[in-house]
């Protein structure tokens, strides 16, 4: 069963931080691109960030750029999104994703699996 789990959601003021944690079960995080996506109410799923597998890629969106920081450990199959100086308008479900390849990052449909999403609220 694959699986991805998402924890580490939850109520922040503005300007706080948060840390995300996504861990994979069986062969998904295995040679796999991770990528973070946000969901706010009544908008479209975000790019948000994303690693090559060796971890010596990395991509943002521009609108998280200097704030946010993915990192991964491959010996705990597990990828990390580290959010500091939050603003309001980072508020949404954050999801971890899972892909073969590092291109294509900001594309959902180019994501094969998906985990169940972590809320995060930043309060201003």
């Amino acid at each position: 069963q694959v699986q991805l789990v998402e924890s580490g959601g939850g109520l922040v003021q503005a300007g706080g931080s948060l840390r995300l944690s996504c861990a994979a079960t069986g062969r998904t995080f295995t040679n796999r691109a991770m990528g973070w996506f946000r969901q706010a109410p009544g908008k479209e799923r975000e790019f948000v960030a994303a690693m090559s597998w060796s971890g010596f890629s990395t991509d943002y969106a521009d609108s998280v750029k200097g704030r946010f920081t993915i990192s991964r450990d491959n010996a705990k199959n597990t990828v990390y999104l580290q959010m500091n100086s939050l603003k309001p308008e980072d508020t949404a479900v954050y999801y971890c994703a899972a892909k073969r390849v590092f291109s294509g990052n900001i594309i959902p449909r180019e994501y094969d699996y998906w985990g169940q999403g972590t809320q995060v609220t930043v309060s201003s």
